[in-house]
């Protein structure tokens, strides 16, 4: 009996067993559920902060206020040390910016300069002339990039600043460029009026943001002053991807200019020289008796570049030279832009001096005439008269508007004699 009562108590706690592992297993999966994080961590977390903030939080009564005081100034201390800190930590962020900018244009001048090569036989190495464009910058100026992409073209534009102060001359300038049928030009206007005027002949026009510096100089300066702003502006036309012509307002128009560019250098620009020694360069021999043996002394001159009549092309040497130019002109008194202009060209690197690797190229002196060469030598020449410039700038003379519609006549008109009357310079 009794072995028989086992064998049957055998299989019931087998399964009270069984049943109890289960009923542990579900309750366990319904407190995992419902607490994930365990019942007592939550408590014990927040135990443990309490007596975190207990263990830092100071008597005041244990502290004197001298202790309290140098305290404080320690805090404070730390604080600036610790702005100055984050000052050098963006300053040399910055640095460590244009450093790698300076790198990757490195890289990009390599690439394009490709691989390293052997020189080839005597007389058959050429080096590079051209220098590659900068990548357009929209974010510059967003309002002039919209009005230069509906006016360049080829990425190219004629760009003359002026102000209320030369509005015939202004007239005489877009007329002829009208009639020739250049389309790609544009005028930035440095006053209201001008704005108007333009906007009124169905002149393209652009009235820049304003800014108190810039517009004073622009309503009250004379010819120089405003000459002196392009450098300025000009930048961020280069910037924008677009290569200028820039121009000044007394040149009148006889052909289009951008038939005859070369389009080779940084910088392509008419001269103020009137013959080929002044307006290419010569070698000026300079005489000093006193050194004997060694009295001839040879030196290189040339006739400076015309700061309103010159092709700029979207290269860093070009945007380099607007730099240097506006920059000097900014901060040094009685500067001449055009002076500055030349000197930031042609200057060569020396001691203390690092000078600008722009390429550049002189524009022909009798296609881009300046009015030196028109009425000392041209107007008087049989063969010369007969040549057709593609502009006459009227630099040399102090009465513009006279001499421009007189160019009109003379080219455009065909009246032989419009010339004559005036004299080879000026009578003041």
């Amino acid at each position: 009996m009794a072995a028989g009562f086992r064998e049957k108590r055998q299989p019931f706690r087998f399964s009270s067993i069984v049943i109890a592992i289960l009923i542990g297993i579900s309750l366990a999966c319904v407190f995992a559920f419902f607490f994930p994080h365990g019942l007592f961590s939550s408590s014990l977390s927040v135990q443990s902060r309490r007596i975190g903030k207990s263990i830092l939080r100071i008597d005041p009564s244990c502290e004197s206020p001298e202790r309290i005081k140098m305290l404080k100034s320690e805090i404070v201390s730390l604080s600036n040390k610790n702005s100055e800190l984050k000052k050098q930590v963006r300053e040399l962020t910055e640095k460590l910016r244009q450093a790698e900018q300076g790198k990757d244009h490195a890289r990009k001048q390599v690439l394009v300069l490709g691989e390293q090569h052997k020189a080839g036989p005597f007389g058959t190495v050429k080096a590079l002339r051209t220098n590659p464009t900068v990548v357009p910058d929209e974010s510059v100026n967003p309002r002039l990039a919209k009005i230069l992409e509906k006016v360049a073209v080829r990425k190219e534009v004629i760009v003359a600043l002026a102000n209320s102060n030369v509005k015939e001359s202004l007239q005489v300038w877009f007329s002829n460029i009208k009639r020739v049928g250049i389309p790609n030009y544009l005028v930035v206007a440095l006053d209201d009026q001008i704005a108007e005027f333009c906007k009124s002949n169905d002149v393209p026009v652009y009235k820049r943001d304003p800014d108190e510096d810039i517009d004073y100089i622009a309503r009250t300066g004379g010819n120089h002053a405003v000459s002196a702003l392009k450098f300025h502006i000009l930048r961020e036309f280069l910037q924008l991807g677009y290569s200028v012509l820039l121009s000044d307002i007394d040149i009148v128009y006889l052909q289009n200019p951008f038939d005859h560019l070369y389009r080779d250098s940084d910088v392509e620009s008419m001269s103020d020289g009137h013959n080929n020694m002044t307006a290419y360069g010569f070698n000026d021999v300079f005489d000093e008796p006193a050194m004997g043996w060694a009295r001839y002394a040879h030196t290189m001159r040339i006739w400076v570049y015309n700061s309103g009549f010159f092709y700029i092309r979207p290269t860093i040497p070009a945007i380099e030279l607007l730099d240097r130019v506006a920059h000097r002109l900014a901060t040094q008194a009685n500067l001449w832009d055009q002076a500055v202009f030349n000197e930031e060209l042609f200057y060569p690197s020396h001691p203390g001096y690092d000078g600008l690797h722009a390429a550049k190229r002189t524009m022909d002196m009798y296609l881009f005439m300046n009015s030196k060469v028109l009425f000392k030598t041209a107007r008087k020449d049989a063969k010369l008269k007969k040549l057709r410039p593609v502009i006459v700038h009227v630099n040399y003379h102090p009465d513009k508007l006279a001499r421009m519609k007189a160019v009109v006549e003379f080219y455009v008109n065909g009246k032989q004699d419009a010339l004559d009357g005036f004299p080879d310079g000026s009578n003041w």
